[in-house]
């Protein structure tokens, strides 16, 4: 009964058993599949055209401006406002 316990069930599917091993790989073994199962994602991937990437990339830039110029007007609302806030309290 105890032996039965110790088994691992694994399920079987239509298409057939995928063979499982407890087993670790090496490392050459995994970074050579890591590499396949890399290369096997990227065919997946549809890339932009240039005039797509063009405009990706002018869209990120122009948001990038947009938020230095709000980010600077900000820091320099603050920096007066603690300006003032000090010769305000200054006694002398």
């Amino acid at each position: 009964m105890a032996e039965n316990e110790n088994k691992a069930v694994t399920p079987q599917s239509k298409g057939g058993a995928v063979k499982r091993t407890n087993e670790k790989l090496g490392f050459f073994a995994r970074v050579k599949k890591w590499f396949r199962e890399m290369r096997s994602e990227l065919k997946k991937v549809v890339w932009p055209t240039p005039r797509q990437f063009g405009k990706n990339t002018g869209v990120a830039l122009g948001m990038m401006a947009l938020s230095a110029v709000v980010l600077w007007g900000f820091d320099s609302l603050a920096s007066a406002l603690v300006s003032a806030l000090l010769k305000l309290t200054q006694v002398g």
